[in-house]
């Protein structure tokens, strides 16, 4: 598949959006500026990228703990976002959900999920939602390698292949479950055949190519949009930081590990994509980060500005 040059352009963009606000989100937090964790999506951004660019403003998606880089990509406002992360009242969610509930329905967004596996049953009833609506709206679900060993995965499974669901199951496989490395736990070869039992159609693609993440998911938001049901899409990625932001990342993974999966860094083999092809020039992608960074130093300053909710809404938005 050849991709238009302006969607190229764009998943470039919104990964670079990605990289950079994961790394405001570090500054802020070493920096005393937020309450809690966050867990960094630093190194898998063409999965969320490439998934994202290939869906509509009206599809849905939803998110796990690690849910920045889906918000970004699905086209969550990046003030709002960092607004939400430092608990300031012009977040998403009026600054009460912070890093791992971040929601915007209107664009699609169902929520990122502090629940492991939390985020299955919302898409597969959003899906259900979709065909009994008569629309040819597609929910996707991100999950982690951890969330496949939950038994959620396979109920959820079991509903979208009996109905023909107009559901995408996309793994981030990014090798580890906090610090547990995914095949001391995970059985099987690989976590793409746990959908064959049910007939789903799956496919492992690599997780760090953009282009090749953008087209398996086509792939699948075409056999959900004309009623031929599921697909489960496993992306072998990795994230180049710890766990969360107060996990140094080391020890349990050795600098060679790390330093072989970060040479190929999603967002330089996009950019040499781009280049080889003379589809933009080197100055023209670099003030494609320039705008970026721009955008970064706006949303915190946005976000410094704003106020935090006032006590008086504590018990407002609640509903369980």
């Amino acid at each position: 598949m050849s991709l238009p040059s302006e969607i190229l352009i764009k998943m470039y963009r919104a990964m670079l959006r990605i990289r950079r606000f994961e790394e405001q989100i570090w500054e802020v937090y070493t920096g005393g500026l937020m309450h809690g964790l966050a867990h960094l999506y630093i190194g898998e951004e063409a999965v969320a990228v490439g998934v994202c660019a290939a869906l509509r403003d009206d599809d849905f998606i939803t998110s796990t703990h690690r849910g920045h880089g889906h918000c970004v990509a699905k086209g969550g406002n990046l003030e709002a976002m960092m607004a939400e992360v430092m608990g300031r009242v012009t977040g998403h969610c009026r600054g009460k959900g912070g890093s791992m509930h971040i929601a915007d329905m209107s664009v699609g967004i169902l929520g990122a999920n502090g629940i492991v596996g939390g985020g299955f049953g919302i898409a597969t009833g959003a899906a259900l939602s979709a065909q009994k609506r008569g629309t040819d709206q597609v929910a996707v679900c991100f999950f982690g390698d951890g969330a496949s060993n939950q038994g959620i995965f396979f109920e959820v499974m079991n509903f979208a292949a009996i109905w023909k669901l107009p559901v995408i199951y996309v793994c981030e496989n990014n090798h580890y479950g906090e610090y547990t490395p995914t095949g001391n736990v995970t059985a099987g070869k690989s976590i793409a055949d746990r959908s064959l039992p049910f007939g789903i159609p799956s496919t492992t693609v690599d997780g760090s190519d953009a282009i090749a993440v953008y087209e398996a998911t086509a792939q699948a938001v075409e056999r959900a949009r004309k009623g031929d049901g599921a697909t489960l899409i496993e992306c072998d990625t990795y994230r180049y930081r710890g766990h969360h932001v107060g996990d140094p990342g080391e020890g349990y993974r050795s600098k060679e590990e790390i330093e072989s999966w970060m040479a190929k860094d999603p967002i330089q083999q996009l950019r040499t994509k781009i280049l080889d092809d003379n589809i933009a020039s080197g100055a023209e992608l670099d003030a494609e980060e320039r705008e970026v960074e721009k955008e970064m130093e706006n949303a915190l300053e946005a976000a410094k500005a704003a106020p935090y909710p006032d006590v008086a809404e504590v018990n407002q938005h609640v509903y369980a």
